[in-house]
Formats: C-alpha cells, sequence, structure tokens
C-alpha cells in the first residue's frame, strides 16, 4: 500500500498546476520503474490489478483469500495519499 500510495502522490504531484510542464510521463515513468525494480526482488509486487486478480481467481485457497487486500490496501494509500497532499502535508 505504501508504495502504491508513493505513486499516486507522483501522479498528483507532477500534474499539480505548479509542476513544470512536460515532465508528468517522465516522473510516473521512472516511479514505476523504482516501484518494479524494488518490489518485485522483495514481494514480487503486481501494480497491475488483472495481473494479480486472475491468477488469485485460477490458484483459489490462499491467494484468493488475500485478494481483498490487494483491493483495499491500494485504496486506502491512494486516499491517504491524496488528502496529505490535499493539506499540503508532502510538500517542503
Amino acid at each position: 500500500a505504501l508504495t502504491i500510495g508513493r505513486f499516486q502522490q507522483t501522479i498528483l504531484g507532477s500534474t499539480a498546476a505548479a509542476a513544470p510542464a512536460g515532465f508528468a510521463g517522465l516522473a510516473i515513468g521512472l516511479t514505476l520503474v523504482a516501484i518494479h525494480l524494488v518490489g518485485i526482488q522483495v514481494t514480487g509486487v503486481s501494480v497491475n490489478p488483472a495481473r494479480s486478480f486472475g491468477p488469485a481467481l485460477l490458484a483459489g485457497g490462499h491467494a484468493l483469500a488475500q485478494l481483498w487486500l490487494f483491493i483495499a490496501a491500494p485504496l486506502a494509500g491512494g486516499v491517504i495519499g491524496a488528502l496529505l497532499y490535499r493539506f499540503k502535508a508532502l510538500e517542503d
């Protein structure tokens, strides 16, 4: 959830009115690369919901029982990230 929240903060920050024009794609892309480089080694991270949802349905059991967390955690991280950004808690 923390990495998803950070990713959403990057999107909000790079598309804000005060952000330099034309660099949003670069910031978002580099953040995705960093998430994958670190996350795949540690947890086999999946930023694409279809990549986690499909195999969990096919595997069933424990994977399917944890699917709610894959849905709830990014939503919670997004809400927290948006609130922190909205109340300017993320600015220098």
